[in-house]
């Protein structure tokens, strides 16, 4: 019993490590508190997965087990080379549901949605048909899928591009050939485990995987790194770059006598990129922009600076609806350019456009540096 829940556990968690809902339990941690994130995607994989244990747990009463097994064995393989299959670059297929659902049911949803047809969902179906306690499968998939989504958002925040993406794959996807070829050879009728059949099936295996794991291997020599990746050293690029801008343009003691915090544009920033980078214990969501400048002589070419690269980082990352924080900077700059944060943000082209109408000075600037 217990080593069916170790079982589904270990294959799912190896089955997604690097995978898109990686990307989106980071994603969604910039927004919400990690607990409820992680709440919600124990919510969405329960249902998820409950659905496929409940079906895989039917399907063993109109198949004979044996048959079943045969099936198990061949998906494992064909999960063993889907694991190896390179990144094809739609990571953000998923779309964010409307935050206005609330945190925990939000995430819910989308890891619902996300994971509907994919192959963890496959992989619960297999592992219930051939299971005598369909309840641990389900406890040991749903278990792996927050335990991923969990390490997805701690490495993204910690680790950025030192993620051995290559090696997690083949780790996962020789999980899954162990189990497919044990499953294979148990359950193939026995006049067809012979030379004739085996040797040519085990050669194409061997030459198939063989031409995916160089094709993964080329592509990391050649620095094509996965969205995860992608993703996680842009966010700390961005943060570490803007932080030395706030840096320079703190007026320091001599002139603001104690650091006013939350009360200054730049204090708020620091406090924003403090809790982004990790350095607290836990995340802190400023969901309030005001702050004053109180007529303090602020850097209007730094503010600009870091304006620029955040409207950057919101239009390139594919969750820039979810970057709370960058927002949150965006707005402290606003306030020093302009008097006052710019509240909504719909796109780049609605946003320069109410820029223009309170600055035109300033919105040809951005336009400029925006093109470059």
């Amino acid at each position: 019993m217990i080593q069916q829940m170790v079982s589904a556990f270990l294959l799912i968690f190896l089955a997604e490590m690097g995978d898109k809902t990686q990307i989106l339990a980071m994603a969604f941690a910039t927004q919400f508190p990690m607990a409820k994130v992680m709440l919600g995607i124990g919510i969405g994989a329960f249902l998820n997965h409950g659905a496929a244990v409940a079906l895989g747990s039917y399907l063993s009463r109109l198949v004979p087990i044996n048959t079943i097994q045969m099936i198990a064995g061949a998906a494992f393989i064909g999960f063993a080379l889907w694991t190896l299959k390179p990144d094809d670059g739609k990571g953000a297929e998923e779309k964010e549901a409307r935050r206005q659902l609330g945190p925990v049911t939000t995430v819910a949803l989308a890891f619902f949605l996300g994971e509907l047809g994919d192959k963890t969902q496959l992989t619960a179906i297999t592992l219930a048909a051939d299971a005598a306690y369909p309840l641990m499968v389900l406890i040991g998939t749903v278990s792996g899928m927050v335990a991923t989504g969990a390490l997805g958002i701690i490495v993204g925040k910690k680790l950025g591009e030192r993620i051995p993406e290559t090696a997690v794959k083949l780790a996962a996807a020789s999980i899954f050939m162990f189990f497919g070829l044990q499953k294979l050879s148990d359950t193939v009728p026995v006049q067809y485990l012979n030379a004739s059949i085996v040797l040519p099936f085990l050669s194409l295996l061997a030459l198939l995987v063989f031409w995916m794991v160089y094709s993964l291997i080329q592509r990391q020599r050649e620095g094509v790194q996965s969205e995860l990746v992608a993703a996680a050293k842009m966010l700390r690029d961005y943060y570490q770059h803007v932080n030395k801008d706030l840096k320079n343009m703190c007026l320091g003691p001599r002139r603001c006598g104690a650091c006013q915090g939350d009360q200054c544009p730049v204090g708020k920033s620091k406090n924003v990129i403090r809790a982004a980078l990790g350095s607290q214990k836990r995340q802190i969501l400023l969901q309030d922009a005001r702050t004053r400048t109180n007529g303090k002589p602020f850097s209007r070419e730094k503010a600009l600076d870091c304006l620029v690269d955040t409207l950057w980082l919101i239009t390139a990352v594919p969750e820039g609806e979810v970057l709370v924080n960058a927002h949150l900077i965006r707005n402290q700059m606003e306030t020093i350019l302009l008097g006052k944060p710019i509240k909504e943000f719909g796109n780049i082209t609605s946003y320069l456009r109410e820029v223009r109408r309170l600055d035109a000075g300033l919105a040809n600037k951005l336009v400029r540096l925006l093109r470059t």
